[in-house]
């Protein structure tokens, strides 16, 4: 019904920059239903960036003024800009199109990996 398709992961040194790209399709939704989570190695999944009620936007406290996460309603993407990136922002990105009692639908995901 809904597909999500991220891109734009890659192998970056620390301090630089990456923006992964999460495009949608499929049956009409509000995409501000949208975020970004991420899964290191080991670790649980935790939810990195999204949209709130209202059109305010909701960050991890680990990647806040790093981190910002916008929208092309035209173009039905979501977007993660990375900036100052570290090590521990290693992870595989999965893109989250959710809303409880409705649907919740998830991406395959890219992987992020900052060495240094």
């Amino acid at each position: 019904q809904v597909h999500l398709v991220e891109s734009g992961g890659g192998s970056v040194q620390s301090g630089g920059s990456l923006t992964l790209s999460c495009k949608a399709s499929g049956t009409i939704f509000n995409i501000h239903n949208m975020g970004w989570y991420r899964q290191a190695p080991g670790k649980q999944r935790e939810m990195v960036a999204s949209f709130t009620s209202g059109g305010h936007t909701n960050y991890a406290d680990s990647v806040k003024g790093r981190f910002t996460i916008t929208s092309d309603i035209a173009k039905n993407t979501v977007y993660l800009q990375m900036n100052s990136l570290k090590p521990e922002d290693t992870a595989v990105y999965y893109c989250r199109a959710y809303r409880v009692g409705y649907y919740n639908y998830w991406g395959q995901g890219t992987r992020v990996t900052v060495s240094s």
